[in-house]
């Protein structure tokens, strides 16, 4: 099973490469798909490629993501064993100088991006899904979703899926003051500790469910 799921991100990851559904493919370097093992429990969904990834061609590579790492190990979550991706395949930017500033993506691209999302999930079928700040949780919501209000709340949408909000890693980086991005990173861990713990409890009830099942079947 997993490696019939391999070989279906495989060659997912090649279609979008080719995608030509909205106009950003025409200035980003290349498409930058999800990454992860396709046992992965937890499908963490961030915006959208920064400046590396969109160079290297693989997501949370850059700044936030080195953040992203950081705070994961420190709440226990095994990265190699998340898969990660972004609700937009590539880099929307405004060039400045020799630099290329990020710019959110609007809701057209959002939503045309959404069928690689949800073909990725589809494929991978995650016990939780964690979205990554606004642009993420409304890519999966089909509707705008108040981070603040939301953060540290399990939503189930209408195909069954169960996502849990916070904030994206790189809003920790744009906090100038060093004791608010201190105290900031402290709650994404806590927040991200608590993704362990759901993920875990999911497994448990799902190895709990097939073994009732199995003996249902003996008897």
């Amino acid at each position: 099973m997993t490696d019939d799921k391999s070989a279906r991100i495989e060659s997912l990851r090649r279609e979008a490469a080719e995608c030509r559904a909205c106009p950003l493919w025409k200035d980003a370097t290349q498409t930058v798909f999800g990454e992860g093992p396709a046992e992965a429990d937890i499908v963490f969904v961030g915006e959208q490629p920064g400046d590396r990834e969109d160079r290297v061609g693989r997501p949370f590579v850059g700044p936030a993501g080195l953040m992203f790492d950081k705070a994961l190990a420190e709440a226990g979550v095994d990265r190699k064993r998340a898969y990660v991706t972004n609700a937009v395949k590539h880099f929307k930017f405004e060039p400045r100088g020799k630099l290329r500033l990020h710019k959110r993506p609007n809701a057209g691209e959002i939503k045309v991006c959404k069928r690689w999302l949800m073909s990725e999930i589809d494929i991978l079928k995650p016990r939780l899904i964690v979205a990554l700040g606004a642009t993420a949780a409304q890519s999966l919501a089909e509707r705008p979703v108040a981070i603040g209000k939301n953060r540290g709340e399990t939503l189930t949408l209408a195909e069954g899926l169960r996502v849990f909000v916070t904030v994206h890693p790189s809003s920790l980086l744009r906090l100038p003051d060093e004791a608010d991005k201190q105290a900031a990173y402290a709650r994404f861990v806590e927040d991200l500790r608590a993704v362990g713990e759901l993920a875990a409890e999911a497994a448990r009830a799902g190895a709990s469910g097939a073994l009732a099942r199995a003996r249902g079947g003996l008897l």
